[in-house]
């Protein structure tokens, strides 16, 4: 009589043999020492009950009625279910020949009778441990398989969806570029002719009919300088250059020549510290400085304009900064001032495009950098943003 044990919770091991005696003793010193047991009594018969109950270990005679144990074993590993239980052959055959025949057919052990009940306990034991942990790794090799074919397939979803946001970006410049483009010819032909009625018929019409053409030309200029704009920012993307050494303080300098005029009307205090080389695009860079002094000056406040542009070391990288003491901007439009067409004043007050701090993000994000912000109302602003150093 045998029963099938909670496999779950204690090993079970399959003892295959015809002697009632022999299995009468590992029986009770294997159960004593924790272990379910089965029992067979021939090689038919073991087959059987191991694919049914599938033990953890098998201890295997081989000198048995009807097939031997040898037959037995090569039947046990050419069953899916019961191949990688590990076969302990027990026999009173002590011909070397025979021992090896035991390896050759998939056993990993053999005990020669009359044996020690210890000596059985302690191999079982042992291969019982080498079981559980080849198991153990087993499950972790499969673990792992999994997470890399999940984490493959990822990559592959994520390269597809990158090659064509590139794809996608890559298009809507040019689209952006050619509308742009395609737009200041027309453009140009309406503030012609609208400047031209205004010179000839200028005693002609009436104040309203003046006041009319004047707001037209105005539009047209300022959608003049939109176009602009889209150009500068749609050609970033397509005539982005390869980052090289660029001095900071030589870029700087050619931004404050361009904004010259514009310093001298503000009376602006330009301060700058020391300034490092890094790594950016000149072109790039100049628009950058120079959208960001300019900004600084446009949102004075009045009185005595100071603006500082300064650098730290910031480990990976430099963190230079422009500062004012203009108007400042509150703590709730410190991302939206970064976003294209985003105003924070009428045009009246303040005029411009609302794409100047769209494009110093856009830059820095191509120097694979950050730029932000911090301010406060009436205490005027700091532009933070980082660069690459050279030989990083």
């Amino acid at each position: 009589m045998y029963c099938l044990p909670d496999s779950s919770t204690r090993h079970v091991v399959l003892v295959v043999d015809d002697t009632v005696a022999n299995v009468a003793v590992l029986a009770e010193h294997l159960s004593a020492n924790g272990l379910e047991i089965i029992v067979a009594q021939n090689g038919e018969e073991s087959v059987e009950r191991a694919r049914f109950a599938k033990p953890d270990l098998i201890l295997l005679d081989i000198m048995m009625p009807g097939i031997d144990g040898f037959e037995t074993c090569r039947r046990l590993k050419s069953y899916r279910e019961t191949r990688d239980i590990p076969v302990i052959f027990t026999t009173a055959l002590a011909d070397i020949g025979d021992k090896v025949k035991a390896y050759e057919v998939g056993g990993v052990d053999y005990i020669t009778k009359p044996f020690h009940v210890e000596e059985v306990f302690a191999r079982v034991n042992a291969h019982l441990a080498l079981q559980a942990m080849q198991r153990a790794m087993a499950a972790q090799n499969r673990l792992l398989q999994q997470e890399i074919a999940a984490r493959s397939a990822a990559e592959e979803v994520l390269a597809c969806r990158t090659k064509e946001l590139a794809r996608s970006n890559a298009e809507l410049e040019q689209l952006a570029y050619v509308a742009s483009h395609d737009l200041q010819e027309p453009l140009r032909m309406i503030t012609s002719y609208l400047q031209l009625l205004d010179q000839r018929y200028t005693n002609r019409i009436d104040a309203d009919a003046t006041e009319f053409i004047a707001f037209a030309v105005d539009g047209a200029k300022r959608m003049q300088t939109l176009i602009d704009d889209l150009l500068t920012y749609s050609r970033l993307g397509s005539r982005a250059r390869p980052l090289q050494p660029t001095s900071c303080a030589d870029i700087v300098s050619d931004a404050l020549l361009c904004l010259r005029a514009a310093i001298e009307d503000s009376g602006a205090d330009v301060v700058c510290g020391d300034l490092p080389t890094v790594m950016g695009d000149e072109r790039q860079l100049l628009q950058l400085f120079q959208n960001l002094i300019a900004n600084a000056i446009k949102f004075g406040k009045g009185g005595a304009q100071v603006i500082r542009i300064d650098a730290e070391d910031a480990g990976s990288a430099w963190c230079l900064s422009v500062r004012d003491n203009g108007i400042g901007i509150a703590p709730e439009y410190f991302e939206r001032i970064f976003v294209m067409f985003q105003r924070l004043h009428t045009r009246a007050k303040y005029p411009g495009t609302g794409i100047g701090l769209a494009l110093c993000k856009r830059i820095v994000d191509h120097h694979q950098g950050r730029i932000w912000v911090e301010s406060e109302l009436g205490q005027g602003s700091v532009f933070k943003f980082t660069l690459p150093k050279v030989g990083d």
